[in-house]
């Protein structure tokens, strides 16, 4: 089964992930972006979610960590906790 590592920054508005998607864009740090804006408590470890397996995260998050580009930032990304960046740093 398949293991992936990723981050994320979890923010309330689509409009709020698209900005700090821009800042990310713009060389501005994803982590730092996390500890300061991210309402997950991930965010005190800039964003880092640990390694997990398919299943353990929502439908939407999951099926950008495992089926799309490593070390890209996705989204704006919807589920019930709010907008979602996410990065998934390696997959194996």
């Amino acid at each position: 089964m398949p293991v992936a590592c990723a981050r994320h920054i979890l923010v309330k508005t689509k409009e709020e992930a698209e900005k700090l998607k821009q800042r990310i864009a713009n060389g501005e740090d994803f982590g730092k972006l996390a500890k300061k804006y991210s309402q997950c408590k991930s965010g005190k470890r800039g964003g880092d979610l640990g390694e997990f397996r398919p299943g353990q995260m929502v439908k939407a998050f999951d099926n950008v960590v495992f089926k799309k580009k490593v070390l890209q930032v996705h989204g704006p990304v919807k589920t019930q906790f709010g907008f979602h960046l996410i990065e998934t740093i390696y997959r194996q």
